[in-house]
């Protein structure tokens, strides 16, 4: 089964979406958006983005652990965030799932 992306209400009452693995695991976190057509936007950007390494940027948070975000390729926008990861090889192992998981990914609502 493909990864696929959860789109949801934010606490804000915007719209976000989280990108899950076919494990079920969510591996990119969105930013909040204001309405229906900018959440799509954001997704198709994900898939887009998601093909070239180059567009994650790894990152190391203040408690040491790293993380990362992917950006457009476009205009250097964050698109989504991962979580903390226990290590950098663990980290890129997130980007990869993120890479795999974007390419066929479906949409669902909760």
């Amino acid at each position: 089964m493909p990864g696929y992306f959860e789109v949801k209400k934010a606490a804000n009452g915007q719209l976000m979406f989280n990108l899950k693995a076919a494990n079920n695991r969510v591996v990119l976190t969105s930013e909040t958006y204001s309405s229906r057509a900018a959440l799509e936007t954001g997704i198709e950007s994900v898939k887009k983005n998601a093909a070239s390494d180059k567009n994650f940027e790894r990152k190391t948070a203040t408690n040491g652990k790293p993380y990362f975000i992917l950006k457009s390729g476009n205009n250097g926008k964050i698109i989504g965030k991962s979580e903390l990861y226990s290590s950098s090889s663990a980290a890129e192992k997130g980007v990869a799932a993120v890479t795999s998981a974007a390419r066929d990914a479906r949409t669902i609502e909760i």
